[in-house]
């Protein structure tokens, strides 16, 4: 059974930092892209970054102070956020595209994260 559980989200100051987590199993973790994604209620699920085995891709809105990373020994992926601005607020969400894959095909449950101004 394939699982995707992020934590790590919760409430925090803008300017401040926080990492989410995502725990990955029952799929092949190390041959995967891994991508984060956001959305706001009502809106459309918004590309945050994702990572391969060769790189690693941002959105504009986020570079220079998000950065995605992974453990392959730990099956994790990860989301360090920091200068957190008012506008980062959303559900967020762990998403793997399998080696081959056109799309991604996996999704967790999200985490939510709020940044107060």
């Amino acid at each position: 059974e394939v699982q995707l559980v992020e934590s790590g989200g919760g409430l925090v100051q803008v300017g401040n930092s926080l990492r989410l987590s995502c725990a990955a199993s029952g799929f092949t973790f190390s041959s995967s892209t891994m991508g984060w994604f956001r959305q706001v209620a009502e809106q459309g699920r918004e590309f945050v970054a994702a990572i391969s085995w060769l790189s690693a891709t941002y959105a504009d809105s986020v570079k220079e102070r998000f950065t995605i990373s992974r453990n392959i020994a730990a099956n994790t992926v990860y989301l360090q956020m920091n200068s957190l601005k008012p506008e980062a607020t959303a559900v967020y969400y762990c998403a793997a595209r399998p080696r081959g894959a056109s799309d991604y095909e996996y999704w967790g449950q999200g985490t939510q994260v709020t940044v107060s101004s």
